[in-house]
């Protein structure tokens, strides 16, 4: 009904002059509604209004590079593989764990060969402690064992518990693993001892089995290449 003429200032149409000369009890959308031109403006407005709603919420671009958002996205799909995949080890039977660690362990290089591992893991009967295995193929030391599958925290009794065993077994060395977590005070009771004592929580525990195939499977791999500057320099051109 009206055009812009310039800034702040608007002209009446020839179509607007012919509504005013009917005289309407009022002018509302619904008598607007009659004019092509009035429909085409309402479109356009609300076309423009859900574009500037979609570039409001829509994610900032990101500064990275693309091998940069291939790190970020590897790292967020390795975070949830772990959430799965220590979810999935607490939920497992204490035979299974006993199992899991075992293979995890060789899988490290602990342990001699798998036969071996399991053999002597499991099998100590010993209080606080659940196996004892080869630090390595030749058996040059042992390494003793004890593995928790629990849901609360381990704290510092039980780590000592497990390093007054180890003082029966003469053993140096050992390695505690829980699908839970240790306390700061079971951490700092490790640091002060003479005994080596490794300390693996549920998060770390799930990080090793990612890293050495142990419940996992690969998915999917994907090979970057770069320019080979090297094969370009022959080029005597």
């Amino acid at each position: 009904m009206v055009v812009s003429t310039g800034r702040g200032r608007v002209q009446i149409t020839d179509a607007g002059r012919q509504a005013l000369a009917r005289r309407p009890a009022k002018i509302d959308n619904h008598f607007l509604q009659q004019y092509p031109s009035y429909i085409e403006f309402k479109q356009t407005r609300r076309t423009e209004s859900i574009e500037a709603e979609a570039a409001q919420n829509a994610p900032p671009l990101s500064d990275q590079t693309p091998e940069e958002a291939i790190e970020a996205a590897y790292s967020d799909l390795r975070a949830a593989l772990a959430d799965d995949l220590l979810e999935r080890v607490r939920a497992c039977s204490p035979q299974f764990f006993e199992r899991l660690v075992v293979e995890l362990l060789v899988a490290m290089g602990y342990g001699g060969s798998l036969t071996d591992a399991g053999r002597a893991v499991g099998r100590t009967g010993d209080e606080g402690i659940d196996g004892i295995i080869k630090e390595d193929k030749l058996g040059l030391d042992v390494v003793c064992i004890q593995a928790k599958r629990w849901q609360n925290s381990v704290g510092r009794p039980e780590v000592q518990a497990f390093a007054g065993s180890m003082e029966g077994q003469r053993a140096k060395k050992g390695v505690m693993l829980t699908t839970a977590k240790f306390s700061k005070d079971a951490h700092d009771y490790v640091s002060r001892i003479e005994r080596k004592i490794v300390l693996i929580d549920g998060r770390q525990l799930a990080e090793l089995m990612i890293d050495h195939g142990i419940g996992t499977t690969i998915s999917r791999t994907y090979e970057l290449r770069r320019i080979d500057s090297d094969y370009f320099a022959d080029d005597g051109g």
